[in-house]
């Protein structure tokens, strides 16, 4: 039976291999074929073929010929490079089979917010330029520390910890992006080990932000387990076009910061949308994305890519298409909204 569905999927592959997709383009975005379940990776080479800064660092590096394949940034590299290139018709097939060899297998349903940190984590740690790897990780790590203050002895305990993404709790009904980034930074009770008191005491607990990157990526945790099963939430969620991430993380902010690293206005742009449709079991990734220095957005699903508009994307508040991952781009100081 896996035999003959093997068979089967390679005849459909070649059915489909024989179309030309170079005139799957609208402007810098070009459509990605699906490879059997690829949707995932295809919308997230979407949202860093958009990331103009990601390549500039990749561009840096002259991989050697020990490098074998199966390296997740030079096959990074090569696939971005080619969705430049109209003549290249199947510009991440080397990158599909890569992530492959890294067990993310492109016949299963993978979700997007993971596959993106896999996919920077191996970027910063195979490549083996120190300091370019030190630039990916920089580009979208967000610094925080965790900090628990025991109730009964006041012994403060604080562990420093980084992401690649901001994963956001959200709630049945309706939510806003700069509220739920509130909430991920509130102050909670729990019952905690203390070290100095030698047991559980009822302590605070409290996440603080010591620095944000160039690139934040905020994952919608629309994915809940309820005993064991997986359920979607479709609850709706707003989201601005520009985020002022110094007044939302402002209650959380750490007093280990640098002076000067997180100002009040510490405004980001909206560039990219990896959007989910379906069911916690049974879903489809596309994106919205808005090329660097252009104001036109665009809708790739997949192999075709057409024009939209920021109606077009507000519409992921809700609906059929909701909103997983956002990704927003600092902007200088300089720069107007």
């Amino acid at each position: 039976m896996g035999a003959s569905l093997t068979k089967m999927a390679q005849r459909s592959m070649n059915y489909f291999r024989s179309f030309s997709l170079d005139h799957y383009r609208a402007s810098d975005v070009r459509g990605l074929f699906n490879y059997s379940l690829s949707c995932c990776v295809n919308a997230l080479l979407q949202s860093f073929s958009a990331t103009t800064e990601l390549l500039d660092i990749l561009n840096k590096w002259h991989p050697s010929d020990e490098i074998t394949g199966n390296n997740i940034p030079m096959q990074l590299k090569n696939a971005l490079q080619a969705m430049m290139d109209s003549s290249n018709p199947y510009p991440h097939r080397y990158f599909l089979d890569c992530l492959d060899s890294h067990s993310i297998s492109r016949y299963t349903q993978q979700d997007a917010d993971e596959i993106f940190l896999i996919i920077l984590n191996l970027s910063q740690k195979q490549m083996p330029d120190q300091d370019l790897a030190k630039e990916i990780r920089s580009l979208y790590e967000v610094r925080m520390e965790t900090r628990v203050k025991c109730l009964e002895c006041t012994y403060i305990q604080q562990v420093p910890s980084y992401s690649f993404s901001l994963p956001l709790a959200i709630h049945e009904g309706g939510n806003n992006l700069e509220s739920c980034i509130q909430s991920f930074f509130q102050r909670q009770n729990l019952l905690h080990y203390c070290d100095r008191c030698g047991q559980k005491q009822l302590s605070t607990h409290e996440l603080r932000l010591v620095s944000l990157p160039r690139i934040l990526c905020v994952h919608l945790k629309r994915f809940r387990n309820d005993d064991g099963f997986t359920r979607k939430l479709h609850s709706r969620v707003t989201f601005p076009v520009t985020l002022n991430m110094g007044n939302c993380a402002a209650a959380g902010q750490s007093e280990n910061v640098a002076p000067g690293s997180l100002q009040a206005d510490e405004h980001y742009n909206l560039y990219a949308v990896i959007v989910h449709i379906g069911t916690a079991m049974f879903g489809h990734y596309t994106a919205y994305i808005r090329p660097t220095h252009e104001p036109t957005w665009y809708y790739a699903d997949d192999s075709t890519v057409q024009p939209a508009t920021w109606a077009d994307v507000q519409d992921t508040y809700e609906g059929r298409k909701r909103a997983y991952l956002l990704l927003y781009r600092k902007m200088s100081r300089n720069a107007s909204g």
